[in-house]
């Protein structure tokens, strides 16, 4: 083997090792939305329950839930991502007036968003921030 072949080697593993690299990091990097977009859909899924169990009727202490108490439950259920960049927004739905928080008891529907803007760390995608969000919405219990 010449010298000459052995670098045309050198650069043949250059160009496949830094495709390889670059794909492997895609992979990396599309779990990692994946697993943040799950997480941002069982928080949404964790706080209408917090919701759904904390009615106007409720009597345990931290009752009833407010769009506050809701936004730091959801905010405390989010390990790996940044909390304060978890948008959450909760509403109360139903023909009974169920928007006065006085009303926001059983029957009342409540609907929780929450959405976080993630960002991709492979060099193909510079600057590109992917929203990802989820709504779930449930009838209160109590």
């Amino acid at each position: 083997m010449s010298a000459r072949e052995r670098g045309n080697a050198l650069v043949e593993f250059a160009l496949v090792s830094a495709a390889t690299l670059t794909l492997m990091l895609g992979i990396i990097d599309f779990g990692r939305a994946l697993y943040t977009y799950h997480l941002v859909a069982n928080a949404a899924r964790s706080g209408t329950r917090y919701a759904m169990v904390r009615g106007s009727t409720c009597t345990v202490s931290g009752c009833p839930a407010t769009t506050d108490t809701i936004q730091t439950y959801v905010r405390g259920l989010a390990p790996g991502i940044d909390p304060n960049s978890l948008a959450v927004t909760t509403t109360w739905t139903s023909s009974g007036g169920c928007s006065d928080p006085a009303n926001q008891g059983p029957g009342c529907i409540v609907a929780v968003q929450a959405s976080y803007p993630f960002r991709f760390i492979i060099p193909v995608l510079p600057n590109f921030t992917m929203t990802m969000s989820s709504t779930s919405q449930i009838v209160i219990a109590q």
